[in-house]
């Protein structure tokens, strides 16, 4: 193996966990942006709907013991951090540990399928701050390609597809709806990426494995001020438009999320399926990958990739395996 990385760095959002963190994180999210404090103030009330306990970091620390344990088996034997973005445990925390454990090269895997500027470029932007609070002997850090449309991602998400239509009535299934969701973002900075490119990939890979009579794309939990636009339809009109058309069953697919956060769980699980049940259309959403065991191997393999060169690097469809170095363009955020 190569022994240029001596650890993995799993990099995420962050989230609360407690009422008196709820606001402290949304301004952490927020800083520098330009969403009204009314947002701000609508997004803390969907916290508090739950506690105030985001279950990001829950399931950041499910994935990272399924890793572990994962690792191990395999004779992979790499530690792993983790350090999140907006709370704790934060970025420079675990960079700093990193350090005073005698770390020099990390791989870090960043919790987003995609090519946007916040699933990528954003983490890269962290990551580099991060070095610099913890200064001379900070580890270097390399990410992870993105692994979109690697089988260990397409397959599970396939899965839980079909689960999902199998709680359908079986009479029904024929004819109901797949609407496969992911987190809108500007058109700025679709436009500087290969986001919404990579979602219609994931999106054909799914369905053509199940043949749904009908598929669409539809985005979700936008957060800017109605004079930004950004990627559309949104959801919830989408959803009206099917119940206008006649359509009695739609299964929720989000594929644009790894695990079952805050915008699955409030922006689906609650405001969708409300809005659901009051225009009389039927709704099963779909597990993400979570911690599925193909999705745990898929890491696996993404970090083996990079410590034995040479390596077979496995995806589906035509886009091909993504690019470890981005270049310097990639991801940019639009001014």
């Amino acid at each position: 193996m190569n022994p240029a990385y001596d650890a993995l760095l799993v990099a995420s959002f962050g989230g609360p966990e407690g009422m008196d963190e709820v606001l402290p994180f949304l301004r952490n999210v927020l800083r520098g942006k330009n969403i009204p404090e009314s947002r701000m103030r609508e997004v803390a009330h969907h916290y508090e709907m739950f506690g105030g306990v985001s279950p990001l970091n829950s399931q950041n620390r499910a994935l990272i013991a399924a890793l572990r344990t994962e690792m191990e088996a395999s004779g992979l034997r790499l530690p792993v951090y983790w350090g999140n973005r907006n709370w704790r445990p934060l970025l420079a925390d675990a960079v700093r540990q990193m350090k005073h454990d005698g770390i020099r090269r990390a791989l870090a895997l960043f919790t987003s399928a995609y090519s946007s500027y916040s699933g990528c470029r954003q983490y890269r932007e962290d990551i580099e701050r991060a070095q610099a609070i913890v200064g001379a002997g900070a580890p270097e850090i390399d990410k992870l390609r993105v692994f979109y449309n690697h089988p260990g991602f397409i397959e599970p998400n396939i899965e839980n597809v079909q689960r999902a239509f199998e709680q359908l009535p079986q009479a029904r299934r024929a004819e109901a709806h797949l609407a496969f969701t992911a987190h809108s973002i500007p058109q700025a900075m679709a436009a500087g990426c290969a986001y919404e490119a990579q979602l219609q990939e994931v999106c054909r890979l799914v369905s053509e494995a199940l043949n749904p009579r009908q598929w669409r794309l539809v985005y979700q939990s936008r957060s800017g001020p109605p004079s930004q636009p950004w990627l559309e339809p949104d959801i919830l009109v989408d959803l009206t438009r099917l119940r206008e058309e006649g359509i009695e069953d739609v299964v929720i697919a989000p594929v644009g999320f790894i695990s079952d956060h805050m915008e699955v769980l409030y922006d689906l699980d609650t405001e969708a399926r409300k809005h659901c049940e009051e225009i009389g259309l039927n709704m099963v959403r779909a597990a993400t990958v979570g911690a599925h065991p193909a999705f745990v191997r898929m890491i696996r393999e993404l970090i083996v990739e990079r410590l034995e060169p040479g390596t077979p690097r496995r995806y589906l469809g035509e886009q091909g395996p993504n690019h470890d170095l981005c270049p310097a363009d990639c991801c940019l955020m639009a001014k």
